[in-house]
């Protein structure tokens, strides 16, 4: 009869034991579950931050460019009237002398 008992006892330590385990294997999951999603949340974090950060630098040179543009086309424009007013006073010179002619 004691054998029985002790039989009994045994198994029943070890159900206890196995329903601890399952206890902790779900626990640790879950506790693994929540690290990667906190994980993925702040990965998603820094990557918004790269990307809003790379785009003001992409608008910031892209604005250095245009206004760098701008300045050479200002430039080219003003050399060209200039260019154009010294050619200009020469052909009026000679529509003046032909018509005069």
């Amino acid at each position: 009869m004691e054998l029985i008992q002790k039989i009994k006892q045994a198994e029943t330590q070890a159900q206890e034991i196995i329903d601890q385990a399952k206890s902790q294997a779900i626990k640790g999951a879950e506790q693994a579950r929540q690290k990667r999603q906190q994980a993925i949340a702040q990965a998603e974090t820094e990557r918004r931050k790269a990307v809003a950060s790379s785009l003001e630098r992409a608008k910031a040179e892209g604005h250095k460019q245009l206004e760098a543009l701008k300045a050479d086309a200002e430039g080219d424009r003003r050399k060209l009237r200039e260019d154009t007013a010294k050619k200009m006073a020469g052909a009026v010179e000679k529509v003046l002398n032909y018509l005069k002619g």
